[in-house]
């Protein structure tokens, strides 16, 4: 069996599968990369038995066949060859030989009858979203999933879907990030995702063509352009997180994002695991003042912004907060309190795109 393929291009291929390789599996073949040969093609596969991605590129063969390939060496050997295209030749004893302008190597593939197939989804849950789109989603509300694997549900996002309206939403208990679209759609459906599957699927989208998105009760599918993402749902049941959001405010203040970004960090300066400290803010006469203090020092600072509705005295977690502004769109955000032992919600300038909530802390002598 003989192919020729573009260095760069395998390389990618090579790169993006990779992300669903398993690092240690009782099935040996699960370690590398299922690499299917096809007249005028070659297909690459990862699975791990949670998430599998499968690639294809352009190859000059004729031939067909499949053969595992141990990752980490289809990744080195491929990225080190010299030249623009690299020649493989398998023979019967499941060795590779490359080739590629001066330097040749060979290294031993294993069989493709152990590797399991990628699950078949057949399945009327589905939908299109730009692939702009659903990266933003991604990485506006990522941030937001628990880290506490006692919880597993929540260290996914959910998907929620009411015909034309589509929110993905991420909770960990101290903090809630909602992403709103609107998608073409008829049914309403929900389920959670796992966030390592929609991290590797933003890292992957580069460009804005649709992304269609197929679901049952066990697995969903991503597909753009040449690339296949399937992972399994996380099972449970997920918080309602419509219930966290408040129907009413007291003071809402619109403020320059990067003034109050800037401000916080420099109160993470004087953060660490040993000096902790809540954000100390006062709202009120046109000035959000932030005030923190701990072992290492302390700061003061006052940013000017636009304030309706009550004077309000808040304490809320430095890095929780500044996650959350990091992630809005725009030059300036909205923010919403109720009092001071109510959740703080950020809000766009206009409209509900996307909303964020984070927990206050109690401060002492408040």
């Amino acid at each position: 069996m003989k192919f020729i393929c573009n260095k760069s291009e395998l390389c990618e291929a090579i790169s993006n599968v990779s992300k669903a390789v398993s690092s240690k599996s009782t099935i040996p073949a699960l370690e590398g990369i299922k690499v299917k040969v096809s007249p005028g093609e070659i297909e690459l596969t990862g699975y791990n038995l949670e998430m599998g991605i499968r690639t294809s590129i352009k190859s000059t063969t004729e031939d067909s066949g499949e053969f595992v390939v141990n990752a980490r060496l289809f990744n080195e050997f491929t990225k080190r060859m010299s030249g623009e295209e690299i020649y493989f030749e398998i023979n019967d004893s499941l060795v590779i030989n490359i080739s590629c302008s001066s330097t040749e190597c060979s290294f031993s593939a294993m069989s493709a009858e152990e590797y399991p197939d990628l699950p078949v989804v057949n399945s009327d849950k589905s939908f299109k979203v730009k692939n702009s789109v659903l990266k933003s989603m991604i990485n506006q509300t990522s941030y937001a999933t628990s880290m506490n694997e006692n919880k597993p549900i929540l260290t996914g996002e959910l998907f929620d879907i009411n015909d034309e309206k589509f929110n993905m939403v991420a909770i960990d208990g101290f903090r809630l990030a909602i992403r709103c679209e609107t998608i073409d759609n008829q049914g309403s459906y929900q389920f959670v995702v796992p966030k390592k599957a929609l991290n590797d699927l933003s890292m992957l989208i580069k460009d804005d063509k649709d992304c269609i998105i197929y679901t049952n009760d066990r697995h969903i599918i991503f597909e753009t352009g040449n690339v296949f993402i399937i992972a399994r749902l996380l099972e449970g049941t997920f918080h309602n997180y419509k219930l966290s959001i408040p129907p009413e405010h007291k003071t809402e203040v619109i403020i320059s994002k990067r003034e109050f970004l800037t401000g916080l960090e420099r109160c993470s300066l004087i953060i660490d695991e040993k000096n902790k400290s809540p954000i100390h803010c006062e709202v009120g006469n046109s000035t959000v003042k932030i005030n923190c203090k701990t072992g290492i020092g302390k700061i003061n600072d006052s940013i000017k912004a636009d304030i309706t509705g009550e004077s309000v005295t808040i304490g809320f977690n430095n890095r929780l907060m500044a996650d959350a502004i990091k992630a809005a769109d725009g030059d300036k955000v909205r923010l919403r309190f109720n009092g001071a032992k109510k959740v703080i919600e950020i809000l766009p300038l206009e409209g509900d795109s996307f909303i964020f909530l984070v927990m206050p802390i109690n401060l002492k002598n408040a």
